[in-house]
């Protein structure tokens, strides 16, 4: 049998002490870690909303912001919540709507008309109703929407668009995913998928003959350098959902919770005034550039791509009165 001496069975105490102890600040450092990740860049304004997120909730958290797609690329981040891999991101209702059909609602084009209905939408019982879907199945917690545009075309070249036939063959980059493919066939073009971080490159090589982006963006990655041309189709009020792993939000007190949420709506308010004026402040500045910024036949495309949506297999999903109870809220 081993001797064990006074000191030593003092020692051994300690050391039984000290593990629950050593455990629960392991579980704490643990739980107070957020990384974020987001494919858009640093110098994106919803960056800056983010770091007014993390000063609003205080000095107990640790926000580590992970942008331009480093940490996870574009798509990937739901998954990434659900599994426990990540704490917050900026998910995509397209990427939602991959595992809930019904949500494809939320990506159809000329569904909200600004960001003011937007708001209103989710803010209302049919839009609680929205999200309870989301989180219940996903496993997720939304704590808004996060506004970063309206989606104009952007293009090469000198082709004058006024009706979604004058799209035909336009190789038009959108992003990956059948929700996002769909926008591109609705608005007349040959949708093309390609990583947000190519899309440059992708212009200026000819491999694209366009891409879709809120004003903002298009500043921000400089894509105006290697176009010709903005067609202002306004097809879609551009959103995305700030959203926390429900791992994470369990963990979390009430009174943390509270103060997430109301950080959440505070900054989400001041980049949706921020991403308002740019987009008129952009415009102008694209056209002082040279380039052609005009609007085409609005009604035209409108009626174009709600019918597209209304007969597609898509809409097969989504709830009866669905689009009156959005149109009203």
């Amino acid at each position: 049998m081993t001797k064990v001496t006074r000191r030593g069975f003092a020692a051994l105490g300690g050391a039984m002490l000290a593990t629950p102890f050593l455990a629960r600040l392991s579980h704490a450092a643990e739980q107070s870690r957020i990384r974020f990740s987001a494919v858009f860049s640093e110098q994106d304004i919803r960056a800056g909303m983010m770091k007014q997120f993390a000063e609003g909730i205080g000095p107990d958290f640790k926000y580590e912001g992970f942008y331009g797609g480093t940490l996870f690329k574009q798509g990937t981040e739901l998954v990434a919540l659900q599994r426990g891999n990540l704490e917050m991101s900026n998910i995509a209702p397209q990427d939602i709507s991959n595992q809930i059909p019904a949500w494809s609602i939320l990506t159809s084009g000329y569904l909200f008309r600004d960001p003011d209905h937007l708001r209103s939408f989710f803010t209302s019982d049919v839009g609680a109703e929205t999200k309870a879907l989301a989180e219940g199945q996903l496993g997720i917690k939304i704590l808004g929407p996060t506004f970063y545009g309206t989606r104009q075309v952007g293009l090469r070249g000198n082709r004058k668009i006024a009706t979604p036939a004058d799209m035909a063959g336009v190789k038009l980059r959108m992003p990956g995913g059948e929700a996002w493919q769909f926008l591109g066939r609705a608005l007349g073009a040959n949708p093309t998928p390609m990583a947000y971080a190519e899309v440059y490159t992708g212009l200026q090589t000819g491999a694209i003959d366009g891409q879709d982006n809120p004003l903002p963006n298009v500043d921000n990655m400089k894509f105006y350098e290697v176009m010709d041309q903005i067609v202002l189709t306004s097809h879609l009020v551009a959103f995305d959902l700030l959203t926390v792993s429900g791992r994470f939000w369990e963990k979390l007190t009430e009174e943390q919770r509270a103060a997430f949420q109301t950080a959440a709506d505070g900054a989400i308010g001041w980049s949706t005034e921020q991403h308002v004026t740019r987009e008129a402040e952009i415009a102008k500045s694209f056209a002082e550039r040279g380039l052609d910024v005009y609007a085409p036949d609005l009604a035209a495309f409108r009626s174009h791509v709600q019918k597209a949506y209304l007969e597609s297999d898509l809409a097969k999903e989504w709830p009866a009165g669905m689009i009156e109870r959005i149109a009203a809220a």
